[in-house]
């Protein structure tokens, strides 16, 4: 099954989507700025890709720092990119900084 990446572009969006999700949501904290461009659209096609192989087992979004502000405070994120994952709207895993597929998927079936 394909899944898709979620995209908020707000607070209120953000609390929307890990409220209505079923299972643990994997956030993807993105920036924009020149030094964490190339790093966060790295890590945005790494979650396009585990979204789909994951399937069903969680649900990805994908969060600007800048439109997102109160997750970013609630979650203690302090940089882009940044990995949280969220059981009922708990961080229960943080990652800071880019991986490669295979620590994202390490991170992922550790804390799954």
């Amino acid at each position: 099954m394909t899944r898709r990446v979620h995209r908020p572009l707000e607070n209120e969006e953000f609390d929307f989507i890990v409220g209505m999700a079923e299972g643990p949501v994997l956030v993807c904290f993105t920036g924009t700025w020149p030094k964490a461009v190339e790093a966060c659209r790295a890590m945005e096609g790494l979650l396009a890709e585990l979204a789909r192989e994951y399937g069903s087992r969680l649900t990805a979004v994908r969060a600007d720092i800048t439109r997102c502000p109160g997750p970013v405070l609630r979650y203690g994120v302090t940089g882009a990119p940044t990995v949280v994952l969220l059981r009922s709207g708990e961080a229960v895993a943080t990652h800071a900084g880019p991986m490669t597929g295979d620590e994202f998927r390490t991170f992922l079936d550790t804390h799954l």
